[in-house]
């Protein structure tokens, strides 16, 4: 009976031994799910971080991507504008020096339109040469020089002739229906001032009325009769020829007239209206304070021993 108890005893408590490590491992088991739940929590939290952080990474290289490409693509598109303006300045200097001498040769060519040069190199450098020569006719002349304008103004005044009355003869031609489109205009009246230039840097440095007017008839006219004979060519009607070709030989050879006589007062008025005349300063007279004071002393006694 004892070894049964015994027995009995021995088993019951393997049993307990055996429940309670069961229940331990069960515990612990518990724990660990605890803790990898937890963690999982913490790693979710540290993932939505993440990926907002990628979100906002994403969205800064999307707009850096964008800025980037309008860049790229206003300089593409500024690199073609440029390419679209190049032939039109693509010349040779050989061909430049013999559409320089072929400004000043009249052709009777009517029936059959001539030949316009296409390109602007040439007639964009004869305005930068007017522009140097006024600036040298205002420092030889007796103009007072001041700080003022005077690169302005002749810049203003000979880009504002060149490309106003192109504009505007444009537009003429296109009411008299000639066959001329602007391009040709503009380097049509540019080499035409290659008679301007001769003329006016020859009577700068020799001043006589009379070498002006054989100048401005002979030169000024070549230059006038080449463009009034390319314009006839191109223009039907004898009414639309007469309107166009008179108007830009009117005009042509007026400025001429206007820059030898009447530029250089323009602009004087014009550094007088901004600046001011060119006076001399206010200067001051000291006065003699005790002389002045004596003279009122005397005529207060001499007043005062009439009334006595």
């Amino acid at each position: 009976i004892d070894m049964e108890n015994m027995d009995d005893t021995s088993g019951s408590s393997f049993e307990d031994m055996g429940e309670m490590h069961q229940r331990m491992k069960e515990e612990e088991e518990e724990e660990a799910d605890g803790e990898a739940g937890a963690g999982d929590e913490e790693d979710g939290e540290f993932l939505g971080m993440k990926g907002l952080r990628g979100q906002l990474g994403r969205q800064v290289a999307d707009q850096m991507w964008q800025v980037g490409k309008r860049q790229a693509s206003r300089a593409f598109s500024l690199y073609a504008n440029i390419d679209i303006l190049r032939p039109y300045f693509d010349v040779e200097p050989v061909q430049v020096r013999a559409r320089l001498l072929e400004s000043m040769i009249p052709v009777k060519m009517i029936n059959f339109p001539q030949k316009i040069a296409g390109e602007l190199y040439g007639p964009l450098m004869l305005v930068f040469t007017l522009v140097a020569i006024l600036l040298h006719g205002m420092k030889t002349s007796d103009t007072i020089i001041r700080e003022g304008t005077l690169m302005g103004t002749a810049i203003g005044t000979c880009f504002g002739y060149w490309l106003g009355v192109s504009s505007f003869m444009y537009f003429l031609a296109y009411l008299c229906n000639a066959q001329i489109t602007m391009v040709q205009m503009l380097s049509l009246l540019g080499y035409g001032l290659f008679g301007h230039c001769i003329t006016l840097f020859v009577t700068y440095n020799i001043h006589f009325h009379s070498l002006f007017y054989i100048f401005w008839l002979v030169v000024g006219g070549l230059s006038t009769l080449r463009m009034v004979a390319v314009l006839v060519s191109r223009t039907v009607g004898h009414t639309q020829r007469l309107i166009l070709c008179g108007t830009l030989a009117a005009l042509h050879m007026l400025f001429l007239l206007y820059l030898h006589f009447a530029y250089h007062k323009v602009v004087e008025g014009i550094l007088d209206t901004l600046e001011g005349p060119n006076m001399p300063p206010f200067q001051r007279v000291a006065r003699d304070i005790p002389v002045v004071s004596n003279a009122v002393l005397n005529t207060t006694a001499k007043a005062i021993a009439l009334t006595l």
